[in-house]
């Protein structure tokens, strides 16, 4: 049995928003939407490797809140785990540095106005229940 490689998303949170990250690559992924993360080194514990993430990829000091429950598959072996997350008192503002070419603050109302990646959907629907004023339509 192959033992699965669990990427670690984003739900990260300011004022009621919901940040949405576009790839810039692999090519077959470009222009999608998804929650920023990464997987989980050897030993690292996932909420020290969402911490690690978000420094990464996006420039910030935030810290994981609580995991969104639910696991979803990816390609073998991989699979997503959520957690909630905020940015720290005096962290930067998010910027693409790895991986993306734009971010983007949603409101509910706003969460499926962008082209979600396949795979996030499912995650998406559930950390909305994370965000005050869920919205109603889900995609």
């Amino acid at each position: 049995m192959t033992e699965r490689t669990v990427v670690v998303g984003a739900a990260l949170i300011d004022d009621g928003r919901l940040l949405a990250a576009r790839r810039s690559a692999p090519p077959e992924l470009a222009g999608r939407w998804e929650l920023p993360g990464g997987k989980v080194e050897p030993g690292e514990r996932p909420e020290a490797a969402l911490v690690r993430e978000l420094r990464e990829e996006l420039g910030v000091d935030a810290e994981a809140a609580e995991p969104v429950p639910g696991s979803w598959p990816l390609r073998p072996p991989y699979e997503l785990r959520v957690w909630t997350a905020r940015l720290r008192p005096g962290s930067a503002a998010p910027k693409p540095l790895q991986d993306h070419d734009e971010l983007r603050w949603l409101t509910p109302a706003e969460i499926w106005t962008v082209p979600w990646l396949d795979q996030d959907v499912p995650a998406v629907r559930a950390a909305l229940a994370h965000l005050p004023a869920a919205a109603a339509d889900e995609a």
